[in-house]
């Protein structure tokens, strides 16, 4: 059975193209699932030794150790993708995991801001150095540049390179504005290039899950801010190619951090938070909320739920349709607010 899994994650690698986060967890999963099979002391089973009673006992097993319900059916997701594998190679008839039924999950809506809410929030960034979340005078430079933890205290050492005070703005309002005119995942937004980059069309090249490339197009706010944002990153890597004498290899991604190098997914949250601190709005924020608020945008102003799905390269229409739900949630909420008998 261990060569079996071995198999399949190297099919999910090189196949599929599924991403290394994806390859990680379905390891993880797979041999959990051995580890419950093979005590200590015994050898695990043959893969046609596997019967669904088995995979019924992991399951119950996972529950009584108060796992949570997402996490069992991500588990059982997993065992009935590689089962499903082993069939389709020759190596079982039949799929033991197929009979085994997935916990019942909530409907999750996902939590959107209103178009205005929105507006006001990318709008004010345009403003955020004048004044500070409460009235007092506000430092660009100590809300623009990193933290000085021990890690950044090495890099700017390291990596001297001067950057005026406002100009990191520049790069954050343009990473915010490109979020949400093209409804980005944050894997997406850190993965362009530069040649991903049609300026004139206005549209992006990207890649999504599965390395699927699809086509989406962006505003004229996210242009203006991406317009501002170029000189900036020239300075970044002009500063960085002569502090290191040589052709820097990230000089092809479009976002980059203070030293030069590509932004990372957890520094797009760190940005996110830190500009709803700045605004001084209780939201609960994060980069993921603005590629809802795209979706959810589009589709209250008339939008084919299936554009929607292709502009954000959802393989499943029904992973779309949850944001039929969000509009529907928002607009009960206008009439409540709205309606005097409400």
């Amino acid at each position: 059975m261990k060569e079996a899994i071995a198999k399949y994650l190297e099919y999910l690698q090189s196949v599929k193209n599924s991403s290394p986060h994806t390859v990680l967890n379905y390891r993880k999963d797979l041999e959990q699932f051995l580890a419950y099979l093979s005590p200590p002391g015994t050898r695990p089973p043959v893969l046609n030794g596997v019967k669904h009673s088995m995979i019924r006992e992991f399951v119950a097993h996972l529950h009584e150790h108060g796992l949570a319900k997402s996490s069992v059916a991500r588990k059982l997701a997993a065992l009935r993708s590689f089962f499903k594998y082993c069939v389709r190679e020759g190596q079982l008839k039949e799929n033991p995991a197929r009979l085994v039924p997935t916990p019942k999950l909530p409907k999750r809506v996902p939590s959107v801001l209103s178009a205005e809410e929105m507006n006001g929030f990318l709008n004010q960034l345009g403003r955020v150095g004048e004044r500070g979340p409460r009235g007092r005078a506000f430092s660009k430079k100590s809300a623009l540049l990193p933290s000085a933890s021990s890690g950044n205290r090495q890099a700017k050492q390291s990596h001297s390179i001067p950057v005026e005070e406002d100009l990191l703005l520049r790069r954050d309002r343009a990473l915010l504005e490109l979020l949400y005119a093209a409804g980005l995942r944050v894997s997406e937004l850190t993965g362009l290039n530069l040649a991903d980059v049609e300026q004139r069309e206005r549209i992006l090249r990207v890649r999504g899950k599965g390395n699927k490339e699809r086509i989406v197009p962006y505003g004229t706010k996210a242009q203006e801010a991406l317009e501002k944002y170029w000189p900036l990153r020239e300075k970044l890597l002009d500063q960085t190619d002569r502090a290191s004498g040589r052709t820097d290899p990230h000089a092809e991604a479009v976002f980059l951090n203070y030293v030069g190098r590509r932004l990372t997914q957890r520094s797009v949250g760190r940005i996110v938070k830190k500009y709803v601190r700045i605004a001084n709005v209780n939201w609960d924020l994060h980069p993921h909320s603005l590629r809802h608020a795209f979706a959810t945008h589009l589709l209250a102003d008339g939008a084919d739920l299936r554009a929607i799905q292709e502009l954000l390269g959802h393989q499943s229409l029904s992973t779309t349709q949850k944001y039929t739900h969000a509009s529907i949630r928002q607009l009960m909420e206008t009439y409540d607010k709205a309606h005097p008998h409400a």
